[in-house]
């Protein structure tokens, strides 16, 4: 459950609009867009990474009071990962030979089948 940045009250996740205060939540009707909304007189550009780094191109920019790029440059673009890169990493580099040194593979094998059959 989330709160509606509007009316404060508790909405559903997946809400296009609040059903209190009717304040749009998603971008263009769309539930899997979500829409950023600045929060008082604040506006969003003051902590979008996009606007730090010159790269936004919206039109309201740097007064928007909602968007759909906004990205917080307090967190990071790609998150970091959990996963161990060690584990089976032996494997991994073996894979990844034998999917890029296919053909010489192919030639090796027929060469060697080549080789049986003549003795």
């Amino acid at each position: 459950m989330l709160n509606c940045p509007r009316c404060h009250q508790q909405i559903d996740s997946q809400a296009i609009a609040c059903p209190y205060c009717r304040v749009s939540l998603k971008a263009f009707g769309h539930p899997g867009i979500p829409l950023y909304q600045a929060e008082g007189e604040e506006y969003l550009c003051n902590n979008c990474l996009y606007h730090l780094d010159d790269s936004c191109n919206f039109p309201q920019r740097p007064y928007a009071k909602n968007c759909t790029l906004f990205h917080d440059q307090s967190e990071p673009l790609v998150p970091n990962s959990t996963y161990n890169n060690h584990h089976n990493s032996w494997l991994k580099i073996v894979k990844f030979w034998f999917q890029r040194h296919r053909i010489w593979l192919l030639f090796l094998t027929l060469i060697i089948i080549s080789f049986l059959l003549s003795l």
